[in-house]
């Protein structure tokens, strides 16, 4: 994989963010747990007022992982913070350096 490329997410986006995301669930043997359509995702992740960020790793200009994350508070820590809520890459480009 010579050339990785990390991009934020866009609306049109979607399908592949919800491809991605049955992956993972396949993965993780939670299939039938996935209810969000590719509208839900668009219409959630992508929302004026959304608090949550997506972006597209792509190898060679083949998209090939997402992460979804969002900033958070820590009372614990008393600082701000931020939470990775999925990280996927596909399998053949696992070990590569996609997900660093």
């Amino acid at each position: 994989m010579s050339n990785i490329e990390i991009r934020s997410a866009a609306i049109e986006d979607a399908a592949l963010i919800h491809g991605f995301v049955r992956d993972l669930a396949i993965y993780e043997k939670a299939e039938v747990e996935v209810t969000a359509s590719v509208e839900d995702i668009a219409r959630s992740l992508f929302a004026e007022d959304s608090n949550v960020s997506a972006l597209i790793c792509s190898a060679d200009n083949i998209p090939v992982g997402f992460a979804v994350y969002f900033f958070n508070y820590s009372t614990w820590l008393g600082k701000p913070g931020l939470y990775l809520e999925d990280l996927y890459v596909s399998p053949q480009y696992r070990s590569k350096g996609a997900g660093k």
